[in-house]
């Protein structure tokens, strides 16, 4: 009889069986055992193990590495993780496979401090930035700048006249064009701000060049899509980006049905990499099709939720506020859906059997959210419903109550707190900044917290987030002992929010979220342990690997 095949997979070594060997063949549908320093499972009942066995992509056994073999069995093989801290998978509750495929792919302008930058990445863009003859980018964000205003189209340099160039801003919420892409979308002085969206205009009434919230769909209709090969491969470079940084799933916010047709294709031929939770994109047209669809199950693919849009976003004033922003005042932001639209898509995604949700950042849409969920949910008796509140950002003490105690989920991004705090409380002032970003206040009015990062807005690595979770500080460690450090959460804390929470918000909290045995076996491999470890380490901590139902889709050694 075999004895157990041994793999080591560690910093810079591993040794495989070759495939199509008599070994090889005699393990292949045993189970798999991975022994570590640390296995954190997140299970009451056995919190920490040092081994754990895989079979048919389950948790076979969870416990020390002499009770998990013989629970495996002689033929199971054995693979070695030396030093590394093992936890359940990590899942993104917040992200944007298509805006990070497309942001891989296009100008790169994250962290740049002036607009000559801006411009010498520009100069140098590649070939995959282009749709069509459009330049694209994205990530830019006038707050960093040494002149923080609002960009124009005479500040992209002359030697872009000619081509059109649509330039996200870091929170997807405004898009900065050129002459050449204004002239394309016919956007004149005569054109009217439509409904949920601002045109920026130069002093004599022309448009500046940044549009914001619903206006930027007066230059989308215009832009040429990608081709099915640009899709494809910036899909497959999203997912995989994904992989290599320790996520396990991604819940996708508002997925367009061109990127679902194409996952569902993948998932049914056995090459989704992660798991994902689609969120049909319920603002745009694409809504009468999931509608008709209603919900799907596949393999690693999920869609039982829609993504509405009530808000814009802080850092472009778009956030609705009840009262006017501390630094403009007179203005209160833009609600994206009408009270009324907003209500008649609830009511139509829950009757077909969709969980709801919803994006609010300012203190108005939060409101106008709970009443509209509260109302629908209380006159239909929809039970279990787990509407989600994704962001969640500047709420009234009220409002934080009512989230808790009525069993929504609070759907935060703990990198949007550090990535803010140099500017946010400058737009709500001293008191409304009490009750913005506040985790800890949530927590204990009784939400669920599902954390995840909004990428491209932020960086998809989820390392960082749980650095910013613990700690409310910069990479450099400021400020101080964290903003507003009351709001941190502990180590296991972070954890449980890319973890338990994150499968809760999905419903899958008895498929996922723990290592225990008949839970699927996602999880990842990390250099450092994100709960006990100095949260500076987490800076520099690397992912060794990352498993996805039982099958390995990232290894930091792989050639």
């Amino acid at each position: 009889m075999l004895g157990a095949l041994v793999l080591w997979v560690g910093a810079g070594c591993s040794r495989r069986v070759p495939e199509g060997t008599p070994a090889e063949q005699a393990v292949a549908d045993a189970p798999t055992v991975y022994v570590a320093k640390r296995i954190r499972t997140l299970d009451a009942a056995k919190p920490e193990a040092q081994a754990l066995a895989v079979r048919d992509g389950k948790v076979l056994a969870v416990g020390t590495r002499e009770e998990v073999l013989a629970a495996a069995g002689p033929t199971s093989r054995v693979v070695e993780l030396g030093d590394a801290t093992v936890v359940p998978g990590l899942t993104d509750s917040h992200g944007h496979l298509a805006g990070l495929g497309q942001a891989l792919a296009g100008v790169r302008l994250e962290g740049t401090a002036s607009l000559e930058e801006v411009r010498q990445r520009l100069e140098k863009a590649p070939a995959t930035a282009y749709q069509g003859d459009w330049l694209v980018g994205q990530g830019w964000d006038q707050n960093d700048w040494d002149t923080p205003r609002f960009p124009t189209l005479f500040d992209m340099g002359e030697h872009l006249k000619d081509t059109p160039v649509a330039l996200w801003r870091i929170d997807g919420h405004a898009l900065w064009l050129n002459g050449a892409a204004l002239k394309r979308a016919n956007i004149t002085r005569d054109t009217k701000d439509p409904q949920g969206g601002t045109i920026q205009r130069l002093p004599e009434g022309d448009p500046s060049g940044v549009l914001i919230d619903n206006a930027m769909d007066l230059a989308l209709k215009v832009l040429p899509p990608p081709t099915q090969e640009q899709h494809e491969a910036r899909m497959r470079s999203a997912l995989e980006h994904c992989a290599r940084v320790g996520l396990t799933g991604v819940h996708d916010a508002g997925m367009d049905l061109r990127t679902f047709r194409l996952f569902q294709a993948w998932d049914k031929a056995g090459t989704l990499p992660l798991r994902v939770y689609a969120m049909a994109d319920g603002q745009t047209d694409d809504r009468v099709q999931y509608l008709k669809d209603g919900p799907f199950q596949g393999k690693l693919l999920t869609m039982r939720a829609v993504k509405l849009t009530l808000d814009g976003a802080l850092g472009s004033r778009g956030a609705a506020l009840g009262a006017a922003y501390s630094d403009e005042p007179g203005h209160r932001g833009l609600l994206l859906l009408s009270p009324e639209e907003y209500a008649s898509r609830v009511h139509a995604f829950i009757g077909r059997g969709f969980q709801v949700a919803t994006h609010a950042i300012g203190d108005r849409a939060n409101t106008l959210l709970l009443d509209t969920l509260s109302r629908e949910l209380s006159a239909t008796g929809t039970k279990a419903a787990r509407p989600r509140v994704e962001h969640a950002q500047i709420m009234t003490a009220e409002d934080i109550t009512r989230l808790g105690a009525n069993g929504f989920v609070a759907s935060v991004q703990p990198t949007h707190a550090t990535s803010d705090m140099p500017w946010a409380e400058k737009r709500v002032g001293p008191e409304r900044i009490q009750n913005a970003y506040a985790w800890q206040k949530l927590k204990a009015a009784g939400a669920v917290l599902a954390l995840g990062s909004d990428f491209p807005v932020e960086r998809p690595d989820v390392l960082a987030g749980l650095y910013a979770a613990r700690t409310r500080q910069d990479a450099s460690g400021q400020p101080p002992g964290g903003w507003h450090p009351d709001q941190r959460l502990s180590g296991e804390e972070a954890l449980e929010g890319f973890t338990v929470g994150a499968a809760y918000a999905s419903f899958a909290e008895d498929k996922r979220g723990r290592l225990k045995p008949g839970q699927d076996a996602d999880f990842v491999a990390l250099s450092v342990d994100p709960v006990d470890a100095p949260p500076a380490d987490l800076l520099t901590a690397q992912v060794r690997l990352t498993v996805v139902a039982g099958r390995a889709v990232f290894r930091a050694d792989a050639k």
